[in-house]
């Protein structure tokens, strides 16, 4: 399966609400950034909090064209919490942190409009 970050492209092959449900998407707050130079694209390394039933999870995220480490600290962001970790060169990443490509390809951050407890669940 191949996922086109072109805003022109057709919706996926459809799934069922049980597929859907198998995505554990929660809302955590970044408690540290840092740059992640090995990275090919421009990206830092998180550590997310996502509350006392998940915890503290890491992800590497390619947001920094978009965002600088200064303002990430204490910003709520959604993630895939239950796919297996997965080595990003010399870093693990726990976590895929999700986002929506702007008009230039780069990611900007998916998040809530107004805060909500670490470890809320989308549905």
């Amino acid at each position: 399966m191949h996922l086109s970050h072109d805003p022109e492209a057709p919706a996926a092959e459809q799934i069922t609400f049980d597929d859907f449900l198998k995505a554990d998407i929660r809302i955590g707050t970044i408690i540290a950034a840092e740059e992640f130079p090995e990275a090919r694209k421009p990206s830092y390394k998180l550590r997310i909090d996502f509350g006392p039933a998940i915890g503290e999870k890491k992800s590497c995220a390619q947001i920094a064209a978009n965002y600088n480490l200064d303002e990430l600290v204490g910003r709520q962001v959604a993630a895939v919490v239950n796919f297996p970790p997965r080595q990003i060169g010399p870093a693990m990443s726990e976590v895929l942190t999700l986002g929506f490509a702007d008009q230039s390809g780069d990611v900007v951050l998916f998040a809530p409009d107004v805060k909500v407890p670490d470890g809320s669940r989308l549905f």
